[in-house]
């Protein structure tokens, strides 16, 4: 397979997955161990091209960041209040991200810790599902210190690569009394510095990955960049609307049935 075709592809995959339950992360190192292609080799590019999902976001909720924003600077309790559940949010995970990142890149290599990790998130999902009843929905900026710094620890366990950054902040989010839309808004906003966050780090780590040459390089970036942005836009349109009607089982599910899968086929190739 071509750097191009392959660069769409995992475009396609990233936009798909990034903010559904279901992990991007793991999904891209699934599919570098059945299309063939070098993971190590795309690792930075997986990690980047992040960035056009999470443009994605803003667009989408352009309205609020700047209705935020705008409090923000004038200084008033919602916007402060906002800025202050985002940090809360994102800093448990960057802290341990950080000072684990060494064991993460080890674990990105290992598609048999996606798999577990996707059927344990899929059996989590479903025992949240039946034992919780969803809160109400309010703003984001609305939601106490207990909350947003929950969400926060929450997410700190997709760190192990197959967990899913959205999957373990909504369903923390859930599990804490959180409606699902506002469940699913917060995860898409907590996203925005998180994976800002991880593409710095992944560009200082291991930035000289895309040097150019005759391998993977900023042309291919900048495709998946583009591919993920479109088809996470759709994505996200989608998916909230979807959640505040059906809730979260079907992911669940399909966590399952794909980390089975996958544990079956690595043990028979």
């Amino acid at each position: 397979m071509g750097l191009t075709l392959t660069a769409i592809l995992l475009g396609i995959v990233e936009g798909l997955t990034e903010f559904i339950p279901v992990s991007s992360t793991g999904h891209l190192i699934l599919a570098s161990e059945l299309f063939g292609y070098d993971a190590a080799e795309w690792e930075t590019f997986n990690v980047v091209i992040q960035l056009g999902a999470i443009l994605a976001v803003v667009v989408q909720y352009w309205p609020t960041f700047w209705d935020e924003g705008m409090k923000l600077l004038r200084l008033e309790a919602e916007g402060i209040r906002f800025l202050r559940n985002i940090l809360l949010g994102f800093l448990p995970s960057a802290a341990l991200g950080f000072a684990l990142r060494g064991y993460i890149y080890d674990m990105l290599e290992s598609p048999t810790v996606v798999a577990w990790a996707l059927i344990a998130g899929g059996i989590g999902i479903l025992a949240i599902e039946k034992a919780v009843e969803p809160g109400p929905e309010r703003k984001v900026a609305d939601l106490p210190v207990r909350q947003a710094l929950g969400v926060g620890f929450a997410q700190c366990l997709a760190l192990v690569p197959g967990v899913s950054r959205s999957g373990a902040t909504i369903m923390g989010a859930l599990a804490l009394g959180v409606g699902r839309k506002t469940a699913a808004e917060f995860s898409f906003f907590l996203a925005i510095p998180t994976m800002l966050g991880a593409t710095v780090l992944s560009l200082a780590d291991k930035g000289d990955q895309l040097a150019g040459g005759a391998g993977v390089g900023w042309t291919e970036v900048a495709i998946g960049f583009a591919v993920s942005f479109v088809v996470a836009l759709i994505v996200i349109r989608a998916f909230v609307a979807y959640v505040s009607r059906h809730g979260f089982a079907p992911f669940a599910w399909y966590r399952i049935a794909l980390g089975g899968a996958a544990l079956a086929w690595l043990a028979l190739r």
